[in-house]
């Protein structure tokens, strides 16, 4: 797909993720065992052949810039196009404060959109967990003729969502604003498929007005003004990953074979950065019941429901259940967690008891020792 470009949003921290983006965005979020949340948008479009993308960032993006590296495990190390990270402060106007919505952010790598010699551009949350086929809705806007293709869920998500209400021939007629429910409508998973003339034009509209947000201020008035906009509903799991408990579930759901299969398909695999490690240990009085568990791994206790990443140590006589454990956790002999998430190189002595639940979950910031 030639006439494609892709632009990933991974500026945003979440401040509902709390102590899990201290030290990062939430696109760069560890997710199942291995993978980062980032790597979901760029293998979509990867496998969908779009291999020019930019990353949008803003503020905690080392841990983002050491995942991705120079795109090489997505086939995007190029020497022409190819992956490029777009820090903060492309223009002047944007040297201080955070972005005050996604057109603000697109107006200040506004230069570098201007010089995309596509026709089209892609545009993903890079904190989307959704595998998505795109070549379907790319087939269905060049189609259809319409300037912009809404990516929208089959689902009601359970976080607030915009809403795409469409008019008889199909097309989009309104969008409501920060729904709960089920309502009218399709929910938006805010991705999108856009001429790259209608961005530029939605941009410097709203930078005249001094407006910054991309579906209040943009996508209204591009409908108002009697745009055209088209929708693709994607048939699979999709999650906004933007609190705590969202991130706590979406990973609990891949315990569930119906979710990984959506998740991880063989012909749409996930890239991501390799790590070429050891086999995991599993002692002669370990168990282990519905789990995920990485490479590099040291089991010798009780573990059951619970995500384990490569290099955790789970000692003799500890008991977990339900928790997520990241890359280098150590979890004590006869320790009991229950609902805990631990960030990298936790580490819990021995006899430590936490318990959390599923609708607040305990976290433990990364490097942290109790």
């Amino acid at each position: 797909m030639k006439d494609f470009h892709g632009i990933i949003f991974a500026y945003s921290a979440a401040p509902e993720l709390r102590e899990l983006v201290g030290a990062r965005t939430a696109a760069s979020l560890p997710f199942c065992g291995r993978y980062r949340l980032i790597d979901f948008a760029l293998s979509s479009m990867r496998n969908a052949g779009i291999l020019d993308v930019g990353i949008i960032m803003q503020r905690d993006y080392q841990s983002l810039l050491d995942h991705i590296g120079s795109g090489k495990a997505w086939d995007m190390s190029r020497r022409s196009g190819g992956l490029r990270m777009l820090p903060p402060f492309g223009l002047p106007e944007y040297h201080t404060g955070n972005y005050t919505g996604t057109i603000e952010a697109l107006n200040a790598v506004a230069t570098y959109i201007r010089d995309i010699p596509q026709k089209y551009l892609v545009l993903l949350l890079g904190n989307m967990c959704a595998n998505i086929d795109l070549l379907q809705p790319m087939r269905q806007h060049r189609r259809s003729g319409a300037e912009i293709t809404a990516i929208c869920a089959d689902h009601t998500p359970a976080e607030s969502h915009h809403r795409y209400v469409l008019g008889e021939d199909g097309m989009v007629k309104q969008i409501l604003f920060d729904r709960t429910d089920d309502g009218e409508g399709l929910p938006s998973l805010e991705g999108y498929i856009i001429n790259k003339d209608t961005l530029l034009k939605m941009m410097d509209d709203c930078k005249a007005r001094n407006l910054y947000s991309f579906h209040k201020d943009a996508v209204a008035a591009f409908l108002a003004q009697g745009g055209t906009m088209d929708t693709y509903v994607h048939p699979g799991y999709a999650v906004a990953i933007r609190t705590v408990e969202a991130y706590y579930k979406a990973s609990m759901d891949m315990l569930k074979t119906e979710y990984r299969r959506q998740m991880f398909p063989a012909d749409r695999p996930v890239r991501t950065k390799a790590h070429e490690e050891v086999s995991t240990y599993y002692g002669e009085k370990a168990v282990s019941r519905n789990c995920l568990v990485a490479d590099n791994c040291m089991i010798e206790g009780s573990i059951e429901n619970c995500i384990i990443f490569s290099g955790a140590r789970i000692e003799r006589g500890a008991k977990l259940r339900n928790c997520i454990i990241m890359r280098g956790g150590i979890v004590g002999e006869n320790t009991e967690l229950n609902c805990v998430i631990a960030d990298k190189f936790c580490s819990f002595s021995s006899g430590t008891v936490l318990t959390g639940n599923a609708k607040l979950p305990m976290v433990v910031p990364k490097g942290v020792s109790i």
